[in-house]
């Protein structure tokens, strides 16, 4: 499956010399390899121009890797915040999205995420038409809950890593970032305002999967 990602980027998405420094400049600075790739940015990316976001909220910003695909999904009078807990990657990052010529759309909020989300919310901010959750695993669950409660109906939710090399099947799993998506799964299928599924990948990362969720109410 590497090969056949290989050859649908080679096909489907140019070279792109201010996305591939950003990469290069994460890894530069000892950052974990463990941003989406290319074709899961673009699927991203995608997704928020089909939804016509105006507003998008990612939690889990790591060096701005996916951050620059979403904001440049976004129109010039557009808005994204993005959450970080880790200094060191939200001072890459900041660099990474001024030199994608983003950061005047993207604002990078650094902290834990469970203290910065109800700020959000006390903030009065026009709900948020798309978000994105890569962040650690073991608070999925309070993140997916904090986006339903920031997004207006219509708007679509994207969660990564939800199947963990296939662990998630695993009832007995003793991984806390196993049981971390699980219980998200489970407040997924709780949650009466929105409708999902999940889909399983195949990339260089790995076998993994991504949840799509439609808030409907």
């Amino acid at each position: 499956w590497v090969a056949v990602e290989e050859y649908m980027d080679e096909l489907l998405m140019p070279s792109d010399l201010v996305l591939d420094a950003a990469r290069q400049a994460s890894a530069a600075a000892g950052l974990p390899d463990i941003a989406v790739t290319p074709s899961q940015g673009k699927f991203l990316h995608l997704l928020a121009r089909m939804r016509g976001a105006r507003s998008i909220l990612e939690i889990g910003t790591l060096g701005g890797y996916s951050t620059i695909w979403l904001a440049r999904a976004l129109p010039a009078d557009g808005r994204l915040i993005t959450i970080e807990a880790d200094v060191k990657h939200c001072e890459v990052a900041q660099a990474n999205l001024m030199r994608a010529g983003v950061g005047a759309r993207v604002d990078l909020r650094m902290g834990d995420a469970l203290d910065l989300l109800p700020e959000l919310a006390a903030e009065g901010l026009e709900p948020f038409d798309f978000a994105f959750i890569d962040a650690d695993k073991e608070n999925t669950a309070e993140y997916f809950g904090w986006a339903v409660r920031l997004a207006r109906p219509g708007a679509a939710i994207v969660v990564d890593n939800v199947v963990r090399d296939g662990e998630v099947a695993d009832a007995r799993t003793t991984d806390e970032t196993v049981q971390g998506i699980q219980r998200f799964l489970d407040a997924v299928a709780a949650e009466p305002r929105v409708t999902a599924t999940t889909l399983q990948t195949v990339s260089s990362k790995g076998y993994d999967g991504f949840t799509l969720a439609l808030v409907t109410a």
